[in-house]
């Protein structure tokens, strides 16, 4: 009879090669060349475990394709989603402490595609780690770049998903090019000299798709100082500001030559859906052309 019973051993190493059969394989590292936005060859071991994310876009876009636990270093200004201020700070994202970086041991950095970054993408590289630079200036960089990290960290479902219904609620958000005159808005952003927006950046695009037109569309880097004279001339219907920029500029004197700020009309949002290119741009221009509306005679 004691023949009959199975080693007890057996048993055990029986139920543990079943239950191993039974769960998914375990994801297979392997590696990626990819191309970034600087036009630099680098090799990523995938899935990324570690990222280190030195963009607000970035890291929001991390979290929105599932990816958030896998952030382990973000900028000061990376405060959305809300769960991102559990990552560990690591500084203003810009010239970045490599000390701070290298103490999150990360398998993957992202850095915006900026000359002062090649220095540091280029010292990561050579100590190991992969570092990318990439662009987060227009709204078609939300799904591109979405895809991007999708790839880079094993969830290219969730970001596919995510660029569909970006793609449907930017459509649905946007007003009709046809609709008729639109309001000029100044995009002013700083006060000291006066800057405004130029077509290369993403509020652009939000003021043009909530209805309104660049006063100065025709600067085509994102960004580029103004004179208020030539402010004054193009005569902007609106003024439109950030809580994080100038608010005294329509007290000076020099600035009353514009019939915007002797009228008092002024387009002041906040919020960070207004500082980058993300999922909530479908929002912030719904919100935008819903103000433009109101404050048209």
């Amino acid at each position: 009879m004691g023949g009959l019973i199975p080693d007890r051993r057996l048993l055990s190493g029986l139920v543990a090669l079943a239950v191993l059969g039974c769960r998914p394989p375990a994801p297979q590292s392997r590696t990626l060349v990819m191309v970034d936005d600087a036009g630099d060859s680098v090799a990523v071991r995938v899935p990324a475990r570690r990222v280190v994310s030195l963009i607000p876009a970035s890291t929001e876009l991390l979290f929105a394709i599932g990816a958030g636990p896998a952030v382990v270093g973000r900028t000061e200004w990376c405060n959305y989603p809300p769960a991102a201020a559990a990552v560990p700070n690591l500084g203003a994202g810009i010239n970045p402490n490599l000390e701070a970086v290298l103490s999150a041991r990360p398998d993957l950095v992202i850095l915006y595609n900026s000359a002062q970054h090649a220095g540091a993408a280029s010292r990561l590289r050579e100590l190991g780690i992969p570092a990318l630079r990439i662009n987060t200036d227009a709204l078609a960089d939300v799904p591109r770049i979405g895809g991007l990290l999708g790839r880079l960290t094993g969830h290219s479902k969730q970001a596919d998903s995510l660029a569909a219904v970006f793609d449907t609620a930017l459509a649905s958000a946007s007003t009709d090019s046809g609709a008729g005159p639109r309001p000029k808005v100044l995009l002013l952003v700083w006060e000291q000299p006066p800057m405004t927006i130029g077509r290369g950046s993403f509020l652009s695009e939000l003021v043009e798709r909530a209805g309104g037109e660049n006063l100065f569309a025709d600067v085509t880097t994102s960004s580029g100082p103004v004179s208020i004279e030539a402010v004054s001339v193009r005569d902007p219907d609106f003024i439109f500001t950030t809580a994080a920029g100038p608010a005294s500029f329509a007290r000076r004197p020099e600035w009353q030559v514009v019939r915007a700020v002797r009228e008092r009309r002024f387009l002041n949002v906040s919020g960070s859906a207004f500082e980058r290119p993300g999922p909530r741009s479908p929002a912030a221009i719904r919100a935008l052309s819903a103000r433009l509306r109101r404050a048209m005679p």
